[in-house]
């Protein structure tokens, strides 16, 4: 039970990173739409991130590991509410963007350790994976404004 849990927690931080990069590249390739909508793949991580939640105390977790998937699924309710229901347009707006853009580090760095309890070759991919799409955000930020 323990090591299917610590395998969901990685692959999920891994699917965060993974559709966060590629929405980062359609942005840069200049594809915004497609990667709209390809983004919201990202919302799906939060049903495994519930089930993780709620099989916590039974797989005996730490106050850390509650923190780290509170983080992210906190990160994805405000990016359903900011981009899809009822969507603002708000990457403009530095007073919503940068408690978002927080937020959504905080979240993906904390699936950091949620992915290292499944192993040593989870961990190292998802501290490859974390700071690429963060080097990645910043500069699709920089060359397209998104």
């Amino acid at each position: 039970m323990i090591e299917r849990g610590n395998l969901v927690g990685a692959v999920v931080a891994h699917w965060i990173y993974g559709v966060s990069i590629l929405v980062f590249v359609l942005r840069l390739i200049q594809m915004p739409k497609l990667g709209h909508w390809i983004g919201a793949g990202v919302l799906l991580a939060a049903l495994p991130l519930g089930f993780l939640l709620f099989q916590g105390p039974s797989l005996d977790r730490s106050a850390l590991y509650y923190l780290q998937i509170g983080l992210m699924l906190a990160w994805l309710v405000a990016e359903f509410l900011l981009d899809w229901w009822p969507g603002i347009e708000f990457r403009q707006r530095h007073w919503i963007v940068i408690p978002y853009v927080t937020l959504f580090f905080a979240g993906a760095g904390g699936m950091i350790g949620v992915a290292a309890l499944a192993g040593r070759g989870w961990t190292i991919s998802a501290v490859i994976g974390f700071p690429g799409m963060g080097i990645l955000a910043f500069v699709q930020r920089a060359v397209t404004g998104m």
